[in-house]
Formats: structure tokens, C-alpha cells, sequence
């Protein structure tokens, strides 16, 4: 087996992309840059980029923030988990 010295997992701070799906409707991306906005910080540079499915039904909005630590990143995704609007999370 072969050793390394990187870590493994995140190394923090990071640029992370998060990912999220649900129905083009009712403002979801809003929905979606208004819950990174409180795990992040209203300073912190967004990069928001949404793209609609095929059919035009569902909306994929892809966030790219700065992350910092673990824990932020599991209360962003634990928030968007039980918003009954978010379909699924990347």
C-alpha cells in the first residue's frame, strides 16, 4: 500500500461548488443562495450559476463559495436536506 503525506479530505479554507436540483419554480434559485448566505456570511463572494433541465421542469443551481470547516459545510447541507423544495444535493 502506498503512503502519502496529502491529507485526506478537505483542506480548509477551500473553493467548494454545492449543487442543488429542484423544480423552476418560485424563485428556487433565491431559495438556494439565500440558505448558503446564512451558513457563509453576507461578506463571503458568491459565484451563482443555474441551468434548467431539458424539459424545463427542474433547475440545477450550482453555488461556489469559500468553505470553512467541516462543520459549516454539514449544517449548509443538513439545511438543504429538509427544505421540502430541494430535490437533491451535490
Amino acid at each position: 500500500m502506498k503512503t502519502t503525506d496529502q491529507p485526506l479530505g478537505f483542506v480548509f479554507p477551500c473553493s467548494f461548488p454545492l449543487k442543488a436540483f429542484g423544480h423552476d419554480r418560485d424563485d428556487f434559485e433565491g431559495l438556494v443562495v439565500s440558505v448558503v448566505r446564512r451558513h457563509v456570511g453576507e461578506d463571503e463572494s458568491l459565484e451563482v450559476r443555474s441551468r434548467q433541465s431539458h424539459g424545463g421542469k427542474y433547475l440545477a443551481v450550482t453555488v461556489t463559495f469559500i468553505a470553512q470547516s467541516r462543520q459549516q459545510l454539514d449544517g449548509l447541507y443538513l439545511e438543504l436536506s429538509q427544505n421540502e423544495r430541494v430535490l437533491m444535493t451535490l
